[in-house]
């Protein structure tokens, strides 16, 4: 296969986990005879410092040329203010919407050399496996904002049509796990949250009779997520609402930086990020942990590029490499840690050992 991939370093240690999954990939290309070409364009706070924009036109023009984007991260205390005209985030939350990515998706699932990372408590975190799927282009984040010297407002606003399209893809993806679909809403307060519900209870009834969906209001959703997770397969909700419950859900694994997302669309192509910030704290250190980014490559190769054996190798070698202790500094949990470049290592030597790949397909 040849694809054309966009390389959105971004800010803080952006550059430094998307080159570790670049790593990866190319040794994925490597291993199975495909032809991935890279090419690295400007977003969030570089973008502003280089450009005077946050989503320059030219990184806009090559994301919709390209087959798949991967993104680092986007922020810092440099441009944090924010009252500022132009801020780092207003790129990516554009991209989103001129790359018509409605739905993201953000799966969880604990590996036992983790647990020890987490605060909850291990005997409920085993067999923990869900899929967040959080709507992406509307609700208060996109509605209309005012402020005055006495008030301010944000208006969260959806249509019939934006509630459909990802509750039917939060179907359709329980369809192949286990057919159980939890919608979370606010619907004793907000007309929106009525409407998410009334729209969400006829799909699954009238579209997918072998899915069993339940509902859930946020708040007690926020609970359930951590005292009992093991209830939840998939997981559908708004745009803010979807943003705060899998920062949380991040603690199950141990730690943000083990988490990737896929932002999708109704076509081929998508964006696909790890889902911690830009932590500029630890920016150059060579500490950052990566495999976030190099799970967001994983899914990259199964959902863009159609590569169902290669994802499934890249998240082969990341839990062979968790099982062996390789462990970054937010894991190791006062331990020995393995740095960025050691574990990007770690996993492309996973990759390219022929007896990885023969198992896998046995």
């Amino acid at each position: 296969m040849r694809a054309e991939i966009v390389i959105l370093p971004g800010d803080g240690i952006g550059p430094e986990v998307t080159a570790a999954a670049v790593a990866v990939l190319r040794a994925v290309a490597r291993r199975f005879g495909h032809a991935l070409n890279f090419a690295e364009h400007d977003i969030g706070g570089i973008a502003i410092d280089r450009h005077g924009d946050p989503l320059p036109p030219a990184t806009l023009d090559a994301c919709n040329r390209a087959d798949a984007v991967l993104l680092g991260a986007v922020g810092g205390p440099k441009w944090s203010d924010p009252n500022a005209r132009v801020r780092p985030e207003q790129g990516l939350l554009a991209l989103r919407r001129a790359l018509g990515l409605y739905a993201n998706l953000r799966p969880v699932q604990p590996h036992p050399a983790t647990l020890g990372a987490a605060p909850i408590k291990p005997h409920l975190l085993s067999g923990v496996d869900l899929l967040v799927v959080r709507e992406l282009t509307g609700g208060i984040y996109f509605g209309d904002k005012t402020r005055t010297a006495d008030s301010a407002s944000d208006l969260c606003s959806y249509s019939v049509a934006e509630i459909e399209r990802v509750v039917r893809r939060a179907c359709r993806l329980a369809q192949g796990r286990r057919c159980h679909v939890t919608s979370v809403d606010k619907a004793n307060v907000l007309e929106t949250s009525r409407l998410w519900r009334d729209v969400a209870t006829r799909i699954a009834r009238d579209e997918f009779p072998d899915i069993l969906l339940e509902h859930q209001l946020v708040d007690s959703m926020a609970m359930h997520l951590l005292s009992r997770p093991r209830a939840y397969d998939v997981v559908v909700t708004e745009n803010m609402f979807g943003d705060i419950l899998t920062d949380e859900a991040s603690m199950l694994a141990g730690s943000m930086g083990l988490l990737p997302s896929a932002s999708l669309g109704d076509g081929k192509a998508g964006l696909y990020e790890p889902i911690h910030g830009s932590a500029p704290d630890i920016a150059g250190r060579g500490i950052a942990n990566p495999y976030g980014a190099i799970l967001s490559a994983a899914l990259l190769l199964r959902h863009s590029l159609g590569l169902v054996d290669e994802a499934a190798c890249v998240e082969q070698a990341v839990d062979s490499a968790l099982e062996a202790g390789v462990l970054s500094a937010d894991l190791a949990a006062g331990g020995d840690a393995v740095g960025t470049h050691g574990v990007a290592a770690a996993v492309v030597e996973r990759i390219e050992t022929p007896s990885h790949v023969a198992e896998l397909r046995d």
